[in-house]
């Protein structure tokens, strides 16, 4: 379990400096979406992750 939340935390950062706090709000909702058994969570943080790594047109 200690290597599981080392990763997420290490993961949380890499996000965090690339996406900013937008991609750390995507990230939060796509895990509680796929912990709690939430759609509607994992969707929207699907898709606010989605929107942050695709170039603008």
């Amino acid at each position: 379990m200690p290597v599981y939340a080392l990763a997420l935390a290490a993961l949380e950062q890499l996000v965090e400096s690339h996406l900013g706090l937008a991609g750390v709000f995507g990230l939060v909702m796509l895990t509680i979406g796929y912990r709690e058994g939430n759609t509607a969570c994992g969707c929207i943080g699907a898709v606010v992750l989605t929107l942050l790594v695709l170039p603008a047109a």
